[in-house]
């Protein structure tokens, strides 16, 4: 009646990357760039051919190879994982069961990123030489204390070493009881209840170890203008973050079943956060579950429909769930921290006090009501299985960043403050459609229908928010919509042209930071709306082919921005470029702007927001629709009389090759996977994989 049980796993991780800095956007010219970006894949795609892979070329002012940089700038990620849990369960009558379980889980992440002596980022920190290019490199330093001072190097020798640390501890116990009984061989009851607790500590450390030698033994060499730099900017170089959370919850479920054929089941929460409001009411949330299903199979009369109709299931369920929200949302008490405050000298450096975000007593849980509706029915002995539901949601308090009026001392703080409804259907088939003895194949198909919209959204973002990145949220659209800029076609001298937020047509009048987006264009949701798969599994005797693919359709994507108001002799140009605009009249033919020369830029000095533009506008769209051939598998299990002599209980051999080839795509993509959102740094799309597995049972 007493039992003891204890787990306990870990596990390591190395992985080594191309060194990435955060991307930024220009919110004045509408630009994304990164600086200091090795990606393979970006530099594959952007970088013209014509360059010999020996040479080194100039790049932020410093000699630059990509061969030779992927070598002396790299992330070096180290990931350990630990848990141990123990369960301790007792009988104290037969059908009573009580348990208790403990666990504790550890996991650290250590993000090293070591740039070289000779890299390219290093080198551009002291590129100067000449005048022009010492008073045009920005990692150069002019010291304001020094009248009529030239630029200098503040890492006259050496590079960086980087280095960023994540850890989690947490600790868990549950301690429940539960009762199973039947009366009369026909009324089946379990109840079950319990409570509990959560305790869990995160740690983020980073520093910026500048100076490292690396051909010298890891031996730094750092210069005190470093230092003054970075105290005359109010920067940091080094960082100690740490967050606690706290959860407690009590919870209970009631299920009744009637000779298996018909099954009422409730399930009640309670449970409460320190993350969230001070009030009882926005801290404390009870959530609550409903759900009931009829197993059709199980009635008598089921029997005259056999064998055509085998199995019918119908269920049904109404929750109420809850989330606690974004990880970085804490001000359901005033935030107060200490910061360094900007001085224009660095001999009145102090530090202080100040309200990083100021108390929201209300701030509660992110709520969803929600309603399925599902049926499983199988055919001819169970030979076709199909199996569908829909289900309605209605989610509220969303957090997010709502805008005010400053009252309080902040313009924009985290509140509850949307809503948004979705609806969807999903069904699966499957089928065995030939079964012999030394042949099968069967068939799965998978179709899920999804759609969503904005109710409510009491907060306001920038254009340039709307139209980069993955999808933002609008009321009325749904919750990852895509928009752009009107694009109006070419003007004579073959520039692109736009309707502004005034509803003027321009080339280059554009404020990508104004908060009036009427004029957007609505392209669609970067989410997909229909996704599923087909599978077919062939087995002969001890073969067995597998056929996957994957589909995926209604998103839209934005092409990839390649196009700029100025080019350099190492830029790639994609294929388009073979359309652009070239004479007077090509306007009414091409939607490819012109290489806009020396003197259009002179003319304009705002061109690159026209480029920009064009790159975030209604003609840089394509629809994210495809058809993937996922996987093809063959394997064979060897005989068992050909292994036993050798002692081995099983032997099997599998080939197996992913992600091949799309079947289908739209064409206007040019060969860009639809899967992939190119953003630099270590973002690559997933390569095809073949693999050759050997499993040997002993």
């Amino acid at each position: 009646n007493l039992s003891l049980n204890l787990i306990g796993n870990a596990s390591y991780r190395k992985q080594k990357a191309p060194g990435a800095m955060s991307s930024e956007a220009n919110a004045v010219t509408g630009e994304v760039t990164r600086e200091f970006d090795i990606n393979p894949y970006s530099y594959a795609l952007n970088t013209s051919r014509t360059l010999d892979p020996n040479e080194y070329y100039v790049r932020n002012y410093a000699p630059f190879n990509i061969l030779h940089e992927l070598d002396n700038n790299n992330m070096n990620l180290d990931v350990i994982d630990m848990k141990f849990q123990g369960e301790l369960k007792w009988k104290p009558f037969k059908k009573i069961e009580l348990s208790a379980l403990g666990a504790y889980k550890f996991s650290t992440t250590t993000q090293s990123h070591s740039i070289t002596d000779y890299s390219n980022q290093a080198w551009a920190y002291r590129a100067m030489d000449d005048a022009t290019m010492r008073n045009a490199n920005p990692w150069l330093y002019t010291d304001p204390d020094k009248a009529n001072s030239l630029p200098v190097s503040v890492l006259p020798v050496g590079g960086f070493y980087r280095e960023t640390k994540y850890s989690m501890n947490s600790w868990d116990f549950r301690a429940t009881a539960s009762y199973n009984d039947v009366f009369n061989e026909k009324h089946i009851f379990n109840f079950f209840g319990g409570m509990e607790v959560n305790a869990l500590n995160r740690s983020q450390t980073w520093f910026n170890g500048v100076g490292m030698q690396y051909g010298m033994g890891m031996l730094p060499a750092y210069d005190y203008l470093f230092f003054k730099q970075g105290n005359e900017a109010n920067t940091d170089y080094y960082t100690v973050e740490y967050t606690r959370s706290r959860e407690v919850a009590f919870f209970g479920t009631a299920t009744y079943s009637y000779q298996g054929k018909y099954t009422l089941n409730g399930t009640i929460r309670y449970e409460g956060s320190n993350k969230l409001g001070k009030s009882r009411a926005a801290r404390w949330l009870p959530t609550w579950n409903i759900s009931a299903a009829w197993n059709m199979h199980e009635e008598s009369w089921f029997e005259n429909l056999r064998p055509a109709l085998s199995n019918l299931t119908l269920k049904a369920s109404y929750s109420l769930t809850a989330d606690r929200g974004p990880t970085n949302v804490t001000n359901s008490r005033v935030v107060i921290q200490s910061y360094n405050p900007w001085r224009p000298f660095t001999d009145v450096k102090e530090s202080g006090l100040e309200i990083y975000d100021s108390e929201n007593s209300e701030l509660t849980y992110e709520k969803k009501h929600e309603l399925n509706i599902g049926a499983e029915i199988g055919f001819l002995d169970n030979r076709i299985n199909f199996a569908f539901d829909w289900y309605k949601r209605n989610n509220y308090d969303l957090i997010g960043i709502l805008n005010t009026m400053g009252v309080g001392g902040q313009i924009a703080k985290y509140a509850n403050v949307a809503s948004m409804e979705s609806s969807g259907e999903e069904f699966t088939l499957s089928t065995k459609n030939i079964v012999t003895k030394d042949f099968t194949w069967n068939t799965d198909f998978i179709f899920s229908h999804a759609r969503n919209k904005v109710t409510d959204l009491e907060s306001s973002k920038q254009v340039i928010d709307m139209i980069t990145g993955q999808g933002f949220a609008m009321e009325g659209y749904p919750v990852r919509s895509l928009f752009s800029i009107d694009y109006r076609g070419l003007n004579e001298n073959g520039l692109p042209t736009f309707i502004n937020e005034m509803g003027q047509l321009t080339v280059s009048d554009i404020d990508f930071q104004t908060d009036i987006k009427d004029y957007l264009v609505y392209e669609g949701p970067t989410d997909p709306t229909f996704t599923g798969s087909f599978g077919n599994t062939f087995r002969y005797k001890n073969w067995k082919l597998n056929v996957f693919m994957t589909y995926s359709f209604g998103n839209v994507i934005r092409l990839d921005p390649a196009f700029s108001n100025e080019y350099s002799d190492m830029d790639a140009m994609p294929k388009e470029f073979k359309n652009r605009w070239t004479n007077t009249g090509d306007e009414a033919y091409t939607t490819i702007p012109v290489i806009a020369d020396k003197r259009t830029n002179q003319d304009d000095n705002y061109l690159n927001k026209a480029y920009n533009a064009y790159n975030y506008s209604t003609d840089r769209i394509a629809k994210g629709d495809f058809i993937r051939m996922k996987e093809i598998s063959l394997s064979y299990d060897f005989p068992k009389k050909w292994i036993s002599g050798a002692k081995i209980s099983n032997l099997s051999l599998k080939l197996q090759a992913t992600n091949l080839f799309l079947i289908y795509a739209d064409s206007k993509l040019n060969g860009q996977d639809p899967e992939f959102f190119n953003t630099g740094g270590v973002a690559a799309p997933v390569p095809k994989q073949f693999t050759l597995t050997l499993r040997l049972g002993i």
